[in-house]
């Protein structure tokens, strides 16, 4: 005689797709972190899970169908667009908040922090900016809102190590998952330029103060012996903000540096809009990615991850993600602001023989981990963590 044993009751966190509210700026706006959200729901989507995105900023004329909801909302006042963006988050089984300080309303953005307050289900909160010498304000708004937050995603080591021993933060929380790349892995797609084509040098995003264009165009004086000379291509244009506050005057003052060179250096400035494949193909046509920025704060960058997974060798100045994604020999680090370090640098990529080979070579290793469908996995497998933990504790 058998014993019937009854199954073991369904757990219905298991039983349905989970669904994620992501909190962000949203293409077409144009900035980083609208980028990383599309790439990053898309990337959920493909796992099988709902994405319900809630807009910061202002709303486009024609939305993205992923929307639902925005704390902008012309249509409707203050409080119903409070409401209405809470119901939108709150229907879902865990929220995605990037955290950026110039994200959201308030001094510092810290309108955020009671907007999360009022948020019921699991927090992901995405920290893009962990300053090493905050200001006390900014230190209270990241504080507060990791302090509401389940989980806590930084893109890098660095960031990590100034969160939890420069900031009052539940260590246990943050996690470390990487940036994901917009382009293709390495060898997916073809060079399109002829062998006998002068080298080029590349570098891409929006232009603003702070991007250090100037110091690649100061670098390239230092290779006025180089045959054949490079061409350097500054691909993107002026940021929306920058352009408001100063107009274009940063990119003039970079094409008048380029007409005072006393060496005949080959720059292009393009500002043509690029849809992900004329970019991809673009990076693709680069010999070597430069990334020359001021910025000795910078933890995150989808620019230098693009470059790393599309296989091109970098040369980068010592903003603390460069310095670890690149530390195993996919790039060179140079110092801020100086044009000799980074043309001595562009130098030996361009003249070394086997140097670009072996920095592609390391790319190309470290590409497949930072394809967005494996970033995104990982979101995925922390939205169950925390909606597991919460379950438990209800339990």
């Amino acid at each position: 005689m058998h014993t019937a044993v009854s199954a073991p009751p369904a757990n219905p966190l298991e039983d349905r797709s989970r669904s994620f509210g992501i909190l962000s700026t949203f293409p077409p706006t144009s900035c980083g972190i609208a980028t990383f959200s599309a790439a990053l729901a898309a990337g959920l989507i493909e796992t099988g899970a709902s994405v319900n995105v809630v807009r910061c900023g202002e709303p486009p004329e024609a939305e993205d169908v992923l929307v639902v909801a925005a704390l902008h909302d012309p249509e409707l006042d203050e409080s119903a667009r409070g409401a209405a963006a809470l119901a939108a988050l709150n229907a879902n089984d865990v929220v995605i908040v990037q955290h950026e300080y110039g994200l959201y309303d308030g001094v510092d953005g810290d309108s955020v922090v009671a907007l999360l307050a009022e948020i019921v289900v699991p927090i992901i909160v995405v920290a893009h900016t962990v300053l090493s010498r905050p200001i006390p304000n900014q230190r209270t708004v990241l504080e507060a809102v990791c302090d509401r937050a389940d989980a806590i995603v930084v893109m890098t080591e660095t960031a990590r190590s100034r969160l939890v021993d420069g900031y009052d933060v539940d260590r246990s929380k943050v996690s470390v998952i990487p940036h994901g790349a917009a382009t293709p892995s390495a060898g997916s797609g073809a060079r399109r330029r002829s062998d006998d084509a002068p080298p080029r040098l590349l570098t891409w995003g929006l232009l603003g103060p702070g991007k250090g264009i100037e110091w690649a165009i100061d670098a390239l004086d230092e290779l006025d012996d180089v045959r054949p000379m490079p061409e350097y291509v500054v691909a993107g244009a002026t940021h929306p903000k920058v352009r408001e506050r100063q107009g274009e005057a940063y990119r003039s003052m970079l094409v008048d540096r380029v007409a005072a060179s006393t060496s005949p250096i080959d720059v292009t400035f393009d500002d043509t809009y690029r849809d992900l494949a004329s970019l991809n193909e673009l990076i693709e046509s680069a010999d070597l990615v430069v990334l020359p920025y001021d910025s000795r704060d910078q933890v995150t960058s989808g620019v230098l991850v693009d470059a790393v997974a599309a296989g091109r060798p970098v040369v980068s100045t010592a903003f603390p993600h460069a310095v670890e994604l690149l530390a195993s020999g996919a790039g060179i680090v140079v110092p801020q602001r100086d044009p000799v370090a980074l043309g001595q640098a562009i130098r030996s990529v361009l003249t070394q023989p086997g140097l670009a080979a072996s920095m592609a070579a390391e790319a190309r290793r470290l590409a497949p981990g930072l394809s967005w469908s494996a970033v995104a996995r990982r979101y995925a497998a922390l939205g169950d963590r925390v909606v597991t933990a919460e379950h438990s504790v209800a339990s």
